[in-house]
This record gives C-alpha cells, sequence and structure tokens, in this order.
C-alpha cells in the first residue's frame, strides 16, 4: 500500500524518527550571519521569483564563480535552511532519500537530506550534480513538475513538498562529455541562472573584501585572471576562478611574494603541464 504523506493528509504509517528531532537538525542547515555577495545581473529577483512560485533552479557557470555563495545568500534573504549535497559517482538514491538503520534489535528509518528538506522546507542544492548516477538523479524528477513529491519506496511512502521546498542544482557546462552530461530530461525541468566569473571592478571588491588585500593588488591579481582566461581551450580546460583569487590574496596579505602566491594559487592547482606552467609564470612575472 503507498501512503501519501503531506499536507492536508492523514499519516497512517506511523513515524519512528520523532518530528522535534527532525526539526532541531533543520536548525542546523540555517545560514546565522549574512554571505558576503554583490550581485552580479538579476540573479537574487529572479531566485525570489523562483521560491515564490515553487520552481526549481539551476545555476549554471564555471568552477568557483560563486553559484553556491549566492545560494547561501538567499538561504539568509529568505532565512530558509540550506542543505548541501556534493555529488560523486558513487552517490546512490538512498543517500539522498533515506534508508532503514539497525537499532538494537529493531530497524528504524533515517531521512536522507533531500527527504529532510522535503518534510520540513528549506533548500536543497545539489553541488555539481553531473558527478551523480544518472539512475540517481532521476529520483529528483517528481520533484521538479506539478506534482512536487518524493516517493520513499522503501516506505511505501509519497512525501509532498512542504510550502518551503525548494530544490536547486548547479551545473558546469565545462565539463561535460557524451558519457558524463545531463539529460534533456533532467534539464529540462529546470529554470536556468547562467553565472560567470563577475566584472573587472565587482571581482576586484570581491577580492579586496575576501582577502583583505589593498585595490592595486587585487587589480593586478585580476589581471592576471583575466590573462589566464584568454588560454582557455588552449592548453587549460579552465580558468581561474575568483575563488584562487581570494586565496592568492590571502597568500599576499599573510606576507607571502606575490609571484610565489601565484604560483601556487592560481597557477599549480588548474594544470600539470610544465611548459603551461611557464607560460602562466611569464604572464605573472609581466604583472608582478
Amino acid at each position: 500500500m503507498i501512503v501519501r504523506e503531506g499536507k492536508g493528509e492523514k499519516n497512517i504509517m506511523k513515524e519512528t524518527t520523532m518530528k522535534p528531532a527532525h526539526e532541531a537538525n533543520m536548525q542546523d542547515y540555517r545560514i546565522e550571519h549574512e554571505p558576503f555577495y554583490l550581485p552580479i545581473q538579476d540573479e537574487v529577483e529572479l531566485f525570489q521569483i523562483a521560491y515564490e512560485n515553487k520552481l526549481p533552479l539551476m545555476l549554471k557557470g564555471p568552477t568557483g564563480c560563486g553559484k553556491t555563495r549566492f545560494l547561501s545568500y538567499m538561504a539568509y534573504k529568505t532565512g530558509l535552511p540550506l542543505i548541501t549535497i556534493a555529488c560523486h559517482e558513487d552517490l546512490t538514491a538512498s543517500d539522498l532519500v533515506g534508508r532503514y538503520l539497525l537499532d538494537g534489535s529493531t530497524t528504524r528509518w533515517q531521512d536522507g537530506p533531500l527527504s529532510l528538506a522535503v518534510r520540513h522546507g528549506g533548500i536543497c542544492y545539489l553541488d555539481e550534480v553531473v558527478e551523480a548516477r544518472k539512475d540517481t538523479t532521476v529520483v529528483i524528477h517528481p520533484l521538479t513538475d506539478d506534482r512536487r513529491v518524493l516517493p520513499l519506496e522503501k516506505r511505501g511512502q509519497i512525501l509532498e513538498a512542504s510550502d518551503t521546498f525548494m530544490l536547486a542544482i548547479s551545473y558546469n557546462p565545462g565539463y561535460q562529455t557524451v558519457l558524463k552530461d545531463l539529460k534533456q530530461s533532467t534539464k529540462q525541468r529546470f529554470i536556468t541562472l547562467d553565472f560567470d566569473y563577475p566584472s573587472a571592478s565587482l571581482e576586484e571588491e570581491i577580492v579586496v573584501h575576501e582577502s583583505g588585500v589593498d585595490r592595486k593588488t587585487a587589480a593586478d591579481l585580476r589581471k592576471i585572471a583575466e590573462k589566464i582566461r584568454g588560454l582557455k581551450d588552449r592548453g587549460l580546460d579552465e580558468g581561474v576562478s575568483t575563488r584562487l583569487l581570494i586565496y592568492a590574496g590571502v597568500l599576499i596579505k599573510q606576507g607571502v611574494a606575490p609571484r610565489r602566491a601565484c604560483e601556487v594559487a592560481l597557477i599549480k592547482p588548474i594544470t600539470d603541464d610544465v611548459e603551461i606552467q611557464k607560460t602562466l609564470q611569464e604572464i605573472v612575472s609581466a604583472v608582478h
């Protein structure tokens, strides 16, 4: 027998996990301090519209450009818990939905992170969803249309999503391959916000705020990043992220020589090719 559980429905199957414990768990996912975030376009307004209209959201863009920070910022602004799931190839549907656990001589059900968010409300964020197995991502499909339900097949239940539940995923199209890409049946269930590296002035301001370096140092790091990003698809799979610029700024702020800071924070993380590393070192030397 399938039991439908949600708002306006009687829960026929007795819960084995206490609700107050669930609520206490959700408090752990709330963002207590406002994250620093500078809007790039109209992403804040579009997020609010998506949330109010119960639309699932895809954030698409290169690594380290602010997708996760944006969601943290919006979770703080809306007061919603944020449950982040780092997707990987070993992620199973049970990891998302939940499983039975041994408890002495009996078993008890433990909600997975997706079920927690569906049941109690909040943002469930699947980070780099393309890394998860395709048979695992299918489990989110019933949550991304007008049904907004999550089948718990092992329990014979169907969870109706809370009015305050929102599903968000991130996706880096630069890493897509024939074998590792999102199905169209998944992509077309989301509205999509494109993210890219901020404009020069915004990125400099971010680096100054997050690392503590002066404006000139931030401007120099930005110039280096711009030149390195120009080499994408010409020996580099990905450009230098804003995150790496912040790391370089932190090292410089702590007294590391700028060229050395750029070597360990900007060059070595993005390539192992010795010849390309030499080219990038020349770019750094031209600025510092």
